[in-house]
């Protein structure tokens, strides 16, 4: 990701330690809020400067930022072992990991991994390829959750799949032609999320690499939900299954 929009979403990235080459500021644009990111800017080190509305247009390549654009830095994205690690740092928790078969809505994308982060998974998985990639579009849907979880981009989805199989991971697939009901897996040992993509589903490579493949039980004339939302119905069943076992 090349930069961020909007206030929520570069505040986040500030406090959660994201590298800047500088942040953008809207001339006249004040309040405590900019305040704010200013302030964290300085304390990080991060350069601010104040320019036209019509600058923060062309670096935002939209009019809906807020008056404030952030630039990262060159960085190393995330990888596949960064999220295992991330996993196996954490203390009395079992590795949780969604993998993402193709979403190309970036807002989709972003509810997902703000999803995510809210029910304790350690990391999202997208293809490199036909998929939505991390744009400050994504940035903003997540609401700044992306600063806080590792996300990374893989060359092949079925490789990764495979890869945390060796690890130890259980690969739960989500389709509405699964056989299962999503509340009828167990989601306490470590366990890998994987959702298709917005109309097509989970491929044909992927869905065989899943060790189980489930449904949601829906009623009335809608077979399937965005694929935000049935991502979290499963995360907090695997958030509520953990939780009772601990008990």
């Amino acid at each position: 990701m090349d930069r961020f929009t909007g206030i929520h979403a570069v505040r986040e990235a500030l406090e959660a330690g994201s590298a800047f080459d500088r942040i953008v500021i809207a001339k006249g644009r004040q309040d405590s809020r900019i305040e704010e990111i200013v302030q964290l800017a300085r304390e990080r080190g991060v350069s601010v400067r104040f320019e036209d509305r019509g600058q923060l247009d062309r670096l935002a390549n939209s009019r809906d930022h807020q008056g404030v654009v952030a630039i990262a830095a060159s960085r190393e994205a995330s990888t596949l072992e960064d999220i295992l690690a991330n996993a196996n740092h954490s203390k009395n928790q079992a590795g949780l990991i969604v993998l993402l078969d193709g979403v190309e809505d970036p807002h989709n994308l972003g509810a997902v991994i703000r999803t995510a982060l809210a029910a304790g998974a350690h990391g999202v998985v997208i293809p490199e390829r036909r998929a939505a990639g991390l744009t400050d579009t994504v940035a903003r849907a997540s609401a700044g959750a992306i600063a806080h979880l590792p996300i990374a981009k893989v060359t092949n989805l079925v490789r990764a799949m495979e890869e945390l199989k060796e690890a130890g991971y259980w690969l739960v697939g989500l389709d509405e032609e699964g056989k299962q009901s999503y509340t009828e897996v167990d989601y306490t040992s470590p366990t890998g999320i994987v959702m298709g993509s917005e109309g097509k589903g989970l491929h044909e490579l992927t869905r065989k690499r899943c060790d189980f493949v489930v449904s949601l039980p829906t009623s009335g004339p809608v077979k399937s939900l965005n694929v935000s939302v049935a991502t979290g119905v499963v995360l907090f069943e695997a958030l509520r299954q953990r939780g009772a076992h601990k008990k």
